[in-house]
């Protein structure tokens, strides 16, 4: 099948997905990735390849503060159109990360509740969170929803739904915000 040309149109965005770590920013991200036929990006998956370690890895390595910079570094170094990007849940403590991201394009906050949060983080206690020592879950989780709702263009309430339909329900949106175009080879 043969895409017609898109033609002096601007090029698709770069969807961006933030939230807490336990969220489910990778699983929807590829659900929405699937259901556009765009392309699916981790920033914790760049940054591991960086370091040649798992995510918790890096996090003991590096203070809190050298590991945020890091984490600027590598999302402000993305530049990909039709993507859906999924970020590290601290990637809303550096204000420049966040507008290099909402200039790629649209900002969506997967937002969940913190007993979900705290349960998931609880089954993979080694998934690499950015906290200060001494910090609870809960005040970080407080601390960062804040932020979230600061910098999101939208904001997806995922309890009560698959991940599948969190992508279908952002995808909507997004189409009827016109913040993307719809794609007639999407379903390819």
């Amino acid at each position: 099948m043969h895409c017609a040309s898109r033609g002096g149109s601007a090029p698709q965005p770069c969807i961006s997905i933030i939230g807490m770590a336990g969220a489910g920013k990778s699983t929807v991200g590829q659900s929405l990735a699937q259901l556009l036929g765009w392309a699916f990006m981790d920033s914790d998956y760049l940054m591991e390849s960086l370091y040649a370690s798992r995510l918790q890895g890096v996090t003991d390595e590096l203070s809190k503060e050298a590991f945020l910079d890091l984490e600027a570094c590598v999302v402000g170094s993305v530049r990909a159109p039709r993507t859906v990007l999924a970020t590290g849940g601290s990637v809303i403590y550096r204000e420049t990360a966040m507008r290099h991201l909402a200039a790629q394009g649209p900002v969506v906050h997967l937002d969940v509740p913190f007993a979900i949060i705290e349960e998931r983080i609880a089954r993979n206690p080694e998934r690499g969170l950015a906290i200060a020592p001494g910090q609870t879950l809960r005040g970080l989780f407080e601390e960062r929803e804040a932020l979230y709702r600061r910098y999101a263009d939208l904001c997806c309430p995922a309890e009560g739904r698959t991940p599948q339909q969190c992508a279908g329900w952002i995808r909507d949106r997004l189409l009827e915000q016109g913040r993307i175009a719809p794609e007639p080879c999407a379903d390819r």
